[in-house]
């Protein structure tokens, strides 16, 4: 998750590393933040099941990173409200470029 996101500025500056969606919303229901960027795959469910609940309760955009690539795959990110679906492995100025396109809507 990012907060304080600028492109004129360290991307990374403030983040927190989540690896489960329940501590995801448990962060985002206590701190505002600009961007959410997940896997679709995490150990108590999915990106999929996390921005779904984002998107509806706090309208935080989203970046799916992922393996997955399928047609199928970045139709459901779509339908559950990630803003763009960006397939691993990734190069680091493309998932900038992502984030600042996402961020800037």
């Amino acid at each position: 998750m990012l907060r304080g996101w600028s492109s004129h500025q360290n991307p990374w500056v403030v983040g927190n590393t989540i690896r489960t969606v329940a501590s995801a919303l448990q962060l985002v229901a206590t701190s505002p933040f600009d961007l959410i960027l997940s896997d679709i795959g995490l150990p108590d469910g999915t990106g999929h099941e996390l921005m779904q609940q984002v998107a509806q309760k706090y309208q935080i955009p989203g970046v799916a990173l992922t393996g997955y690539g399928m047609e199928d795959d970045l139709n459901r990110s779509r339908d559950v409200g990630f803003a763009a679906h960006v397939v691993k492995p990734v190069d680091i100025a493309q998932l900038q470029s992502v984030i600042e396109r996402v961020s800037a809507a």
